[in-house]
């Protein structure tokens, strides 16, 4: 009788349990492994859920929703880091008194990422059931691409009236250089076998970016918010394949690995701070970063901020300009045979060498003109697998000192049935080649400079210029001979057919007194017809 009085005692506990609801916010946090988590987790794209409600809540002060970047779901803020072992932006959150809310958007879904203006109509669906949830505005923390996202949100969905204030975190706010690499014309093998030439990375080359920018920054709802804005740059863990992307990215200036710091910073917004401990990684983690923009947190109120009504203008005809000391190229690799590239180089310099594949099959191999081999076996090579712009391709990254001038061969080996390379060569050199280009411009005004200060500012140079449209075909390949004037050049791009963001790869070969050389540049623009 008693184990049957015990048996229905926990049966009537089951059913309890089962038809009885208890707010979210009711129940304890859970702690794995020293770690906080929320209460509840969905992973289903268009879904949010609250983290836990603080011993020390304090209702005064606005929830934070967490947005975050490509590619990532709502658990990046409380599960592991690539490099530093858990993010506790949550516990930091949450140890100050704060109720959080974690959105998923559709990157949730680990099928590829989305545009901002995908991703930012299902956040503004989400922010608008949360506003009702607590009848007031909310702050966002946003990392990385979770800030365009985020913008996009208010100002094309009307998000803006359950929102207060955003912060972003690292967010290219005026695209990746790395997305342009993507989208370029040696790169575009890769890119497709690893499935990144998808709408999210497209959404971030710098001419879409400055598409986006000038019709956003012009909106008025763009004042409606106050947005703060951090950056880092720091390229993380040595030889690491964030490393590798702030080798090529330092071309265009200093950056986090992934984002340019120019590239975080809004004309309107307040810019809190620049970190140069901090990464791509590091910059969403709660124990760096939180102490310091907790303070702006606090309530949803601010004072209005100014009009923009003419930065959009000022956007359309601003000139980037980069300067460039790398050799790219790229393309597909057969099943058990060896392809080649040449590359010159003109002097005796140090060197950088980034082979990235699909696969970890691929055996790379560097020929220097006396005929001495450098592999991974008898060179300093890191090995890592990417984690974002070229996510999952396996990284092999070279450090050469010395090489030698004259014609280098690299050569890549598959054992795979199906593979392809993307090779970034980075030089010390005291005179690269610079490349102005707007990041948006009307056809009739479609045109670049390059410019390089040598010892011979009236040389000539052989260039080969190929434009790729949004999917990637062909539409324009053109190779001349230019002699440059003073050190400078201009060039115009080809007539298209329609408005859009063009790709636009420019193969250069030289000769420095005596000793030729290859460079290789890389952007894009946005042609507006």
């Amino acid at each position: 009788m008693m184990r049957l009085r015990r048996l229905t005692a926990v049966m009537l506990v089951v059913v309890v349990a089962l038809f009885s609801f208890v707010p979210m916010s009711a129940f304890p946090t859970e702690v794995h492994a020293g770690k906080l988590f929320p209460p509840h987790e969905s992973f289903t794209p268009g879904t949010w859920y609250l983290g836990a409600q603080p011993p020390n809540y304090d209702p005064n002060k606005p929830p934070i929703v967490f947005v975050q970047g490509k590619g990532g779901a709502a658990n990046d803020w409380y599960t592991d880091t690539t490099y530093y072992g858990a993010n506790d932006m949550y516990e930091s959150a949450y140890k100050k008194g704060y109720q959080t809310v974690f959105v998923q958007l559709y990157d949730a879904a680990r099928q590829g990422s989305k545009s901002q203006y995908d991703n930012g109509r299902l956040l503004a669906s989400m922010l608008s059931q949360i506003y009702s949830r607590f009848g007031k505005k909310v702050n966002i923390i946003a990392h990385s691409k979770g800030g365009p996202d985020t913008q996009a949100a208010l100002v094309y969905y009307g998000a803006h009236q359950y929102v207060g204030k955003v912060v972003t975190l690292g967010s290219p706010h005026y695209g990746s250089h790395l997305a342009d690499l993507s989208y370029s014309w040696w790169a575009g093998w890769l890119a497709s076998l690893l499935g990144q030439k998808d709408d999210g990375t497209y959404s971030l080359q710098t001419g879409q970016m400055a598409n986006f920018r000038s019709a956003t920054d012009s909106n008025p709802n763009v004042s409606k918010n106050k947005y703060y804005t951090v950056a880092g740059t720091s390229w993380g863990p040595a030889l690491s394949a964030l490393a590798t992307g702030g080798l090529y990215l330092s071309s265009h200036g200093s950056n986090d690995g992934l984002v340019n710091e120019w590239s975080t910073k809004l004309n309107y917004g307040v810019h809190l701070f620049t970190d140069g401990s901090l990464d791509h990684d590091s910059i969403r983690m709660g124990s760096r970063v939180f102490s310091r923009i907790e303070p702006y947190l606090r309530t949803s109120t601010f004072s209005a901020i100014k009009s923009t009504k003419n930065i959009a203008n000022n956007n359309e005809i601003e000139k980037i300009e980069s300067a460039n000391n790398q050799v790219i190229v790229g393309g597909p690799l057969t099943q058990n045979s060896v392809s080649e590239k040449s590359f010159d180089v003109d002097r005796l310099t140090n060197a950088t060498l980034s082979v990235l594949t699909a696969t970890n099959q691929t055996e790379v191999t560097f020929i220097s003109p006396s005929g001495k081999v450098f592999t991974k076996d008898n060179s300093k090579v890191a090995t890592s697998q990417d984690q974002d712009a070229f996510r999952g391709a396996y990284v092999q990254t070279f450090e050469l000192k010395g090489m030698e001038a004259g014609k280098w061969k690299v050569q890549f080996k598959n054992a795979t049935k199906e593979d392809a390379y993307l090779f970034v060569g980075t030089f010390d050199d005291k005179t690269p080649f610079s490349l102005v280009m707007p990041g948006k411009a009307k056809q009739d005004k479609a045109n670049f400079f390059m410019k390089q200060e040598s010892d011979n500012p009236n040389k000539e140079v052989e260039m080969m210029i190929r434009v790729v449209d949004e999917k990637g075909n062909l539409i324009s390949e053109t190779k001349q001979t230019r002699k440059l004037t003073n050190g400078s050049l201009e060039g115009w791009l080809p007539k298209v057919t329609k408005s859009g963001t063009y790709n636009i790869t420019i193969d250069l070969k030289g000769n420095n007194n005596g000793h030729e050389y290859t460079r290789t540049l890389v952007r894009s623009v946005y042609i507006d017809k």
